[in-house]
């Protein structure tokens, strides 16, 4: 009965469906090796997958984006826990048992779970100790070894995409490569950040091989709108040259990110309120986004009630959050007299509730008729942001500040003077400041700066994170966090070891045959 209703569901989903693909939940662990048996499902399987990357957002922003110097806390004097654990995390001392940290984590692990689940059924396997994928040979009818390769290149995108986060936000995590039983997994320890990364360099290195590399102008052409928002070879490259370069291994680094530059066919030919326009979605800066819909069909967007003002009236309809409020600092960073910077106005709201002034992030912000039901996409990887980091990953050179320039350009400001600058201090702020104001509020900040204490020679997380508290003391934090902490204690609080979260507490406790450690000054 079970199938029938299924079937049923997915037949009325189908005829509702209009510009963009629904994900479907998988059938259980248990029923896989009977329910993926022909394309058809195994698409299923994998567009749960895709759904998942939607509920790891909804608490992304709070690991990454709060923590960084773009936003902060928008309600800090709350002492709801949640609104605790919020200002927590925006000022360096989260609680191991803090119920996001965990919520996030277990989100980010059941959308591993999916695509170990379609890659088990289409015959990939990873070996640890080799690095190596393997495809076996399988039995499905109807469906060809290019739409093999395909869908599992797509569920090794996703899997690598996860991976990537947790062990930057977490450091060594679980390595789950194939599903596994409860018993099984409190077998399973940290594994070593490098042993993450091998994973992860597979299964971008396979899939970028695997999938599709129609350029930009190609996939238009096919007008497959069910395709819009999947994974294809040049995210998988654009993604793989970011995970090289957060290792340091910017040689190898160029070769993906030049060849995504060079020959993907996408591009930042679009106007930047254009990017984010939900009437211009999965257009050419766009190499992959987590797709919202709305329309009640339980996937909204959830963000433009998350981040308009408090309590606010006419922002959005029904409740209005006030998290992830952008920072004076970043708002300040943005050219208001000419030329002004067109991406100001698409990244930052402002309230104006009688005499005072609210900073909002709008950036996310689309009419809805239902609370939590916006339209607009969340992106992951654009097309400046490969440029950009092909340029970090050359250094200061001509070329390198000619792509700077290209994305000021986009924002309507004056053109850089042709490079490279007279010293690399002055190239890697003037990066470092066009990647924050061009992906504002797009949870890369936290990544980037933390990166930066790898790739560069001058910037660093702790400095900028400790400069951040010295600016927005006297307008944030000494008025709005109780007790009211000094700028040097607020600062203590950064250090190199809080650069990771604290693993779950709830992973250790409840592992009753293994100690599982907990990361250092937690």
């Amino acid at each position: 009965m079970k199938y029938i209703n299924l079937i049923a569901v997915l037949s009325i989903l189908a005829l509702s469906s209009c510009e963009k693909a629904l994900n479907i939940p998988p059938e259980s662990n248990l029923n896989s090796a009977t329910f993926y048996s022909n394309s058809t499902e195994l698409q299923q399987g994998l567009n749960a997958a895709y759904s998942q990357l939607q509920k790891s957002l909804n608490n992304e922003w709070q690991m990454t984006e709060l923590r960084s110097d773009n936003s902060k806390m928008g309600n800090p004097g709350s002492q709801n826990n949640f609104n605790r654990d919020l200002t927590e995390l925006d000022i360096f001392i989260p609680s191991p048992v803090q119920e996001g940290i965990y919520t996030y984590w277990i989100n980010t692990y059941a959308g591993i779970r999916f695509s170990n689940i379609v890659l088990q059924r289409l015959g990939i396997t990873y070996d640890p100790a080799t690095g190596a994928i393997t495809q076996n040979p399988i039995s499905i009818a109807g469906i060809t070894d290019a739409e093999i390769k395909q869908l599992a290149g797509e569920a090794m995108f996703i899997r690598a995409y996860h991976y990537f986060n947790l062990v930057r936000l977490y450091g060594g995590v679980f390595l789950v490569h194939t599903p596994i039983s409860a018993a099984e997994a409190k077998t399973l320890n940290r594994s070593a950040v490098a042993d993450i990364y091998k994973l992860i360099e597979a299964d971008l290195r396979t899939g970028a091989t695997w999938m599709n590399s129609r350029t930009y102008s190609q996939a238009i052409a096919s007008a497959n709108v069910a395709n819009q928002g999947k994974a294809n070879a040049w995210a998988a490259k654009g993604l793989l040259g970011k995970v090289l370069l957060t290792q340091g291994k910017k040689t190898e680094a160029i070769i993906p990110l030049q060849d995504v530059v060079t020959n993907s066919g996408y591009g930042i030919n679009v106007t930047y309120p254009n990017v984010f326009s939900t009437s211009t979605e999965m257009n050419a800066d766009i190499l992959f986004a987590v797709r919202f819909k709305s329309g009640g069909l339980g996937q909204g967007s959830p963000f433009g009630n998350f981040f308009a003002p408090l309590s606010s009236v006419g922002i959005i309809l029904g409740t209005s959050s006030g998290w992830n409020t952008p920072t004076s600092d970043i708002d300040s960073s943005y050219s208001v007299s000419a030329p002004i910077d067109a991406r100001k106005a698409v990244n930052i709201g402002v309230y104006l509730p009688g005499a005072s002034q609210i900073l909002y992030v709008k950036k996310f912000l689309s009419p809805v008729t239902i609370q939590g039901d916006g339209e607009s996409d969340w992106p992951i990887l654009r097309f400046a942001d490969v440029m950009l980091l092909l340029s970090e990953a050359e250094g200061n050179t001509t070329a390198s500040v000619g792509r700077i320039s290209a994305v000021k350009v986009r924002a309507g400001l004056a053109a850089l003077p042709p490079g490279p600058y007279a010293t690399l201090a002055t190239f890697e702020k003037e990066l470092s400041d066009e990647r924050r104001r061009e992906f504002a509020f797009e949870n890369q900040r936290w990544f980037d700066i933390v990166r930066y204490g790898t790739t560069m020679t001058t910037i660093n997380a702790v400095d900028i994170m400790k400069a951040h508290f010295a600016y927005e003391y006297f307008v944030h934090y000494r008025l709005y966090v109780a007790p009211a902490p000094t700028v040097a204690q607020l600062q203590s609080y950064v250090n190199t070891d809080k650069l990771l979260l604290p693993i779950p507490q709830k992973e250790i406790d409840t592992n009753t045959q293994l100690v599982i450690p907990q990361n250092p000054g937690y």
